[in-house]
């Protein structure tokens, strides 16, 4: 049975190969050509970063470039989203692009000039924003792909949509935003989206590599609020209270057994996190209240569902054994999906990554229990999200600041393989639908 689907797949790959686009030599040339104006375009974004749906300055200058290329621009998508449409001159299906623009709430510690110095208000403090995650390079990357791709409009045996994502982070608590919220306003209508293309980039993987996982390939995730309430008294007399902080420690602990006892660690990896707990103002008084905030990450719908099951009954009761009570929210505030890469999608679109990356450059990955929103993209078109490596070579990726840091840093030189990629995603898609 291996061999016959060894056999299939080849067969499939060598069909694919043999339907690539003749475009592709001039896709490199154009892409090399304009590398450094990716690069100054991403230094640019990187000393201005903006959180997420207040990307009101970074979507203007994607709007400004788009209709600079005579690509038909929609802007206010989402709040701050930006959507160009470019029409090519032959007919064929509609490739959309993605790219997320918001920075994160991170003071940028990095020695570079271009190093952000912006300050804001987030959940009620003063901090430093920084692109920590390489948003910045993926909207420079794919501003670069429109640059190419409008380059030889006459060409193009399609449609391509360039979804420039505001809010890829997370909104706050009652607020809207992200991929969610384009869809809900029809991004991936008008014209209806066929396919849908992505990248992220990676501090710990070596420029020149691009890495994909067919299936799960990055998490499900689901954050969550447990409030422990029990009865309130002095430090000194703990026999007179109902003691939440006792009986948190207890819940933190037993939810770690999820895992290690329920879970079927052979199929998928899963995670639960306390990320937070608050209760108390002072040494010698023992609070009524406990609040705590966690994630939760899985690979299936299967697992979610046992996990948000799991972790309500193992709050509850045993809060209920300490005589207290345990209110469990999940998701609290937000949750995303499993980021899934359509399984036949993935296989049919290797060969264009390995003939742009070099067969030995284009590596598949283990799961990432990071999550990213470009999952609500998948549920609703076959999606494919691969990965571009940003490290400098023969760096230890253990050693490498890894995202979300303020030591986060990125190689540009890696940046071109970006555009290129998904220049050559686009068009080979759409040499294999003629």
């Amino acid at each position: 049975m291996k061999k016959i689907f060894l056999i299939g797949f080849s067969l499939m790959a060598l069909n694919a190969l043999a339907q690539k686009s003749d475009l592709r030599p001039l896709v490199s040339k154009k892409a090399d050509a304009i590398e450094q104006k990716v690069i100054a375009w991403r230094r640019d974004f990187h000393e201005h970063p903006e959180l997420g749906n207040t990307e009101v300055r970074t979507a203007g200058i994607i709007a400004k470039h788009l209709e600079s290329l005579g690509i038909k621009v929609t802007t206010g998508v989402a709040k701050t989203g930006v959507v160009g449409v470019l029409k090519g001159g032959k007919p064929g299906p509609v490739v959309a692009l993605r790219a997320d623009m918001d920075g994160l709430p991170v003071t940028e510690r990095v020695d570079i000039p271009f190093a952000s110095k912006v300050k804001t208000q987030y959940n009620g403090q003063e901090v430093g924003v920084m692109h920590a995650c390489g948003h910045d390079s993926h909207v420079a990357i794919l501003m670069g792909v429109a640059e190419v791709l409008a380059s030889m409009q006459k060409d193009i045996q399609g449609t391509v949509k360039f979804i420039f994502q505001p809010a890829e982070e997370g909104v706050p608590a009652g607020d809207e935003g992200g991929a969610a919220l384009m869809i809900k306003e029809g991004v991936l209508e008008n014209p209806k989206v066929d396919v849908i293309f992505g990248l992220h980039i990676n501090s710990q993987t070596e420029v020149g590599e691009v890495t994909y996982r067919p299936g799960g390939t990055m998490a499900a995730v689901n954050d969550m609020k447990i409030t422990v309430t029990g009865r309130q008294a002095h430090g000194a007399y703990p026999w007179s209270s109902i003691d939440p902080v006792v009986i948190s420690a207890q819940i933190i602990n037993n939810l770690q057994t999820i895992v290690s006892r329920n879970l079927n660690v052979t199929e998928n990896p899963g995670v639960v996190t306390i990320g937070a707990i608050n209760g108390g103002v002072r040494s010698n008084i023992i609070p009524e209240k406990v609040e705590m905030l966690g994630t939760v990450r899985n690979f299936s719908k299967e697992d979610e569902a046992m996990f948000i099951e799991r972790i309500k009954t193992i709050a509850i009761k045993t809060a209920e054994a300490g005589g207290a009570t345990a209110e469990v929210k999940i998701p609290y505030s937000n949750h995303y999906p499993v980021t899934f890469n359509n399984i036949a999608l993935t296989e049919k679109m290797l060969p264009s990554m390995q003939s742009t990356a070099g067969k030995e450059h284009v590596k598949l990955k283990p799961p990432v229990t990071g999550a990213e929103d470009f999952s609500f993209f998948q549920e609703k078109v076959p999606g494919l999200f691969v990965f571009l490596g940003g490290m400098p070579k023969g760096k230890d990726p253990l050693k490498a600041p890894s995202h979300h840091t303020p030591d986060f840093y990125l190689d540009e030189s890696g940046f071109v393989l970006g555009v290129k990629l998904l220049s050559n995603l686009t068009l080979d898609y759409m040499a294999m639908k003629k």
